[in-house]
């Protein structure tokens, strides 16, 4: 009889759990028209229905007119639409019975109340101060085990409507205390004007014991890691848990964090492309160390996930193909070695300088061309292409090196054999010289278009920023270059041989004699907020019109590592609502040291971002998707000291489905 452990781990939310797919980070109501598109299972209607209550007395009558998410379950969800008649003596409520009107708007619809649904019908419904309607919801929230009252992201709430809303439900629903639950920052700005405590997102989320970060499934052995740079006989076919997101990762199976991270940080853009489950679990150490170096199953869904151990995988289950197509490294442009000015590149230079740098030329060309703001610049820089990397490697010392790397006694069947191999190699790398007259261009270009400003030297491959193969976080960039900058070049190009680079290559089938490294020389901005942004809600594929945009201060090494939980946000374009869903944790924030490289000081604030900069970053965000070919857009971006916002990358953003 074997030995089986499950979690039962709290949910990661009310409307996660109950939608399977919907804003799986927040708290928020899913809405009535996705739950019919996707066909959740409601309670049945009791026999003929009132349409309407105008008091709710008891559980009872809440219960007879409300909608269930997810019925039968720990995670189940009722609510009730509620209607507020300014117009009518005392603020007439209606409650409505949600089983029969999904929707505010078929209610109104039905007792002739709005007699049209046209665009400025919703605008004065929503948004307008002095409307006729109060339109929300009464809802069981099951994290705080109690009721809430709460609006559409969208709904422009005053002081004055927020208070009658409360005074009103208060008034005719008394059988239960009400919170009032922020599904907006806009919301919770209104609340602290109205004296009225809100339950926000933030707080809900950092009440959680689990986030899934990238859901899926994994069959292999449980490794419990205290320090990923320590341990170097890590398998694909292993589930690791770690104490905090590492930088890097070679190819596993599965991740468990036991520090809550940043959806956006290289771990989980890299177990987005790998297509493999990725999870935080609060005290996952002691959870999990009974199943240390078993085999387990791991199924990570939106609301719920499990963790057993058993000898064998589920019957039917196959592990995601990691194996990339031929096409991923298309042939370099080999011809060019002198360094190439950002302002004379366009995507179609992709070929002599990778995805990265000629990106950047596109959107500063757009910027010239009116296409983009032109309040948000690309820092100026330029790039050193494929050929001068590909003379370098062609140096007779430098292919035997490489070539006695790779053949040597035990490489191929142990990974820390590798790690160890590759390291020496990068170090022999370091000291090879350079072709005649490659430095000396270099150190001209510096000094003639940029005044040798302090510069970041930042990876260009052709093996990263793909379409479907990100390689975030696995190669080196080198922070504020004040001198030695053939030495930061070559410590970018000797990090093509990176252990955790080298492994995910292998593990895509790509090969490594094809990887071709140009070098971006980018103008360092001694940034005071920095982040990265997507055109998606990462945590709910099926919502569109949203941007995810995480934030800390200081310069963005520390967003993108993950360490720790960095401020969040989401935007809604349709609404044109914010949503606050965490604060940064950072208590030190990274800044350019007037030597060199970077220094780490005390954080003033732990707040990062203004919503006017939530809203100008995701309509940035959006232009750049539209002007990019409509591809979803991965973006790393900064505001520099005198408040201006600038882009530092865009790449296409990589989500493999894990099921």
């Amino acid at each position: 009889m074997s030995f089986r452990l499950c979690l039962a781990i709290l949910p990661l939310a009310a409307a996660a759990a109950a939608m399977g797919t919907a804003h799986a980070q927040t708290e928020s109501k899913p809405s009535a028209l996705v739950a019919q598109r996707i066909g959740r299972p409601q309670l049945a209607l009791a026999p003929d229905p009132a349409p309407f209550l105008s008091e709710l007395p008891d559980r009872a009558s809440f219960d007879r007119m409300a909608r269930v998410y997810d019925p039968g379950t720990p995670e189940a969800q009722p609510h009730v639409l509620f209607v507020i008649d300014r117009q009518a003596a005392q603020g007439k409520v209606y409650f409505v019975n949600t089983r029969r009107h999904a929707l505010h708007e078929d209610f109104l619809k039905a007792r002739h109340l709005v007699t049209s649904w046209e665009p400025g019908v919703r605008t004065r419904l929503y948004q307008q101060p002095q409307r006729r309607f109060i339109l929300g919801m009464v809802s069981w929230q099951p994290q705080l085990k109690g009721f809430v009252f709460e609006f559409w992201e969208g709904d422009r709430q005053t002081p004055e409507l927020l208070r009658t809303a409360q005074a009103v439900l208060a008034r005719d629903m008394s059988f239960a205390p009400l919170r009032f639950k922020a599904n907006a920052a806009q919301h919770e700005q209104v609340a602290q004007e109205a004296g009225i405590e809100a339950v926000t997102q933030a707080q809900l989320i950092a009440g959680r014991s689990a986030l899934a970060y990238n859901p899926g499934r994994a069959f292999g052995r449980l490794r419990l890691v205290e320090d990923i740079e320590q341990v170097d006989d890590l398998a694909p076919e292993d589930i690791v848990v770690l104490r905090e997101a590492p930088l890097a990762l070679p190819p596993v199976a599965g991740v468990i964090l036991a520090s809550p991270s940043t959806a956006l940080s290289h771990v989980n853009l890299l177990a987005k492309g790998w297509g493999i489950p990725n999870l935080y679990l609060k005290d996952a150490w002691q959870q999990l160390q009974g199943l240390d170096g078993q085999t387990v199953w791991l199924d990570v869904r939106r609301g719920s996930q499990r963790i057993e151990a058993r000898a064998e995988a589920p019957a039917g289950w196959r592990p995601v193909s990691r194996q990339a197509k031929a096409r991923l490294l298309s042939a370099p442009d080999l011809r060019r070695q002198q360094p190439l000015p950002l302002a004379q590149m366009r995507l179609k230079d992709m070929s002599a300088c990778g995805g990265k740098a000629a990106r950047l030329g596109e959107l500063q060309w757009l910027q010239s061309q009116g296409r983009l703001p032109a309040t948000a610049p690309v820092p100026d820089g330029f790039c050193i292409p494929y050929g001068a990397f590909a003379a370098f490697m062609a140096q007779p010392e430098v292919k035997a090196r490489v070539a006695q790397a790779l053949s040597e006694g035990g490489f191929e069947g142990s990974p820390g054999q590798r790690r160890a191999v590759l390291s020496r190699l990068r170090e022999d790398l370091l000291a090879m010289p350079l072709p005649a007259g490659l430095e000396a261009q270099w150190e001209q270009q510096w000094e003639r278009q940029l005044a040798r400003a302090g510069v970041f030297v930042r990876s260009s491959s052709n093996s990263e920023d793909l379409a479907n193969f990100s390689g975030a976080g696995l190669y080196s960039t080198v922070p504020n270059v004040r001198t030695e900058l053939a030495r930061a070049v070559k410590t970018v190009w000797a990090s093509a041989w990176n252990a955790e680079a080298f492994e995910a290559r292998r593990q895509a089938g790509l090969r490594h004699e094809q990887v071709q490294m140009a070098v971006l020389v980018q103008k360092a901005v001694d940034s005071r907020m920095s982040g990265v942004m997507i055109t998606r809600d990462p945590f709910d594929a099926t919502r569109s019109g949203v941007v995810y945009v995480s934030a800390k201060r200081g310069i963005g090494i520390k967003v993108v590592e993950g360490k720790r939980i960095a401020e969040q946000a989401l935007f809604e374009e349709r609404s044109g609502a914010i949503e606050r869903l965490s604060s940064s944790a950072e208590s030190t924030e990274l800044r350019l040291d007037e030597s060199g490289g970077l220094k780490e000081v005390a954080v003033a604030s732990a707040a990062v971002l203004q919503d006017a900069q939530v809203l100008a970053l995701s309509r940035l965000a959006l232009a750049i998707r539209r002007e990019l070919g409509g591809v979803e857009q991965d973006i790393e971006w900064a505001i520099d000291g005198e408040g201006r916002l600038v882009m530092l990358q865009a790449r296409p953003f990589v989500q493999r489905s894990a099921y």
